[in-house]
């Protein structure tokens, strides 16, 4: 039986929280794996690591983070097939669904690789007798989504990679 673990910064790390999961195969009814739910600890761990890494995350270029989410659309074009047979198999969705679901995500990705040209503040003079406009875009922090289960790659893509390559 596969047991699932949590990646906390960086590190796989077992859970230590008393309640586990059980992931079913939709089509048969059998239980492929086992998740633990992560106790408050568990959760607080991972803010702690995420807020570390932000903060040399942010320092870095918005070209380097984009280059970062190139790798990771290369990632996405190369294992979309073994990404979608995971999805068919714990949520029951069509192969055929489910790689159209990682395209769309998938398409997010795309879009985040062009964020740099986006990030560019905004500078209006005389907008107003001797009033000027400007605007600044910078990272706000650690982010976090509640995501439904029926999408599973979709909606966390639509969400996680704007977060990263902005900076977050």
């Amino acid at each position: 039986m596969i047991k699932l673990r949590h990646y906390i910064g960086g590190e796989l790390a077992d859970g230590r929280g008393a309640r586990i999961g059980e992931v079913f195969n939709p089509a048969t009814g059998a239980v492929t794996a086992t998740v633990p739910f992560a106790s408050r600890e568990e959760v607080d761990q991972a803010v702690v690591a995420a807020r570390a890494a932000f903060e040399q995350w942010r320092q870095q270029p918005a070209v380097r983070r984009a280059r970062v989410m190139f790798k990771f659309l290369r990632l996405l074009e190369r294992d979309m097939r073994k990404i979608a047979a995971v999805i068919t198999s714990e949520h029951g969705k069509t192969l055929a669904d489910a790689e159209g679901e990682v395209q769309r995500g998938l398409e997010v990705v795309e879009f985040a690789c062009g964020i740099p040209a986006l990030l560019k503040g905004e500078y209006s003079g005389n907008v107003a007798a001797g009033v000027d406009t400007y605007s600044i875009r910078q990272p706000l922090g650690v982010v976090a989504g509640i995501t439904p289960f029926n999408f599973p790659a979709m909606v966390p893509m639509w969400m996680f990679p704007i977060a990263i390559t902005c900076g977050n």
